[in-house]
């Protein structure tokens, strides 16, 4: 079996792809499990985050959502602003470090996922 360069070039994307989505889901749990509880202690007075926070105790699946809901929130201040989800006073007193940490992550995330995605259209397109 031999592979042309597309199915090369194919395949490889979609191994780096599928190796960046385990090395993102990775960094969320070593943020989940090292600084959960300062990102928690900084977003006290916002609703929609203690509608999360029992997922704290649901494993690593809980704390990837945990993660997850407060990258987004950080990532998108504005949205839960203007629905009054979060409160302001909690955003501003956010670590700077760390809100660029869940910045970068949320926009990894959302990039692998866009790639996951045109991989799948690609290849149930049949143009591969």
């Amino acid at each position: 079996m031999s592979l042309n360069t597309a199915d090369k070039i194919f395949l490889a994307v979609g191994l780096i792809d599928f190796g960046g989505i385990f090395l993102w889901i990775s960094v969320c749990l070593h943020l989940a499990y090292t600084k959960m509880d300062l990102m928690l202690d900084h977003l006290k007075n916002s609703v929609l985050l203690n509608t999360f926070v029992p997922l704290r105790q649901g494993g690593p699946w809980g704390k990837l959502v945990l993660v997850g809901s407060i990258s987004s929130v950080v990532t998108f201040p504005d949205f839960y602003l203007k629905r009054g989800k979060v409160n302001a006073e909690d955003l501003r007193g956010f670590p700077v470090a760390l809100k660029r940490k869940l910045m970068i992550l949320q926009w990894v995330g959302l990039i692998l996922l866009v790639i996951m995605i045109c991989i799948g259209v690609v290849a149930e397109l049949g143009l591969v």
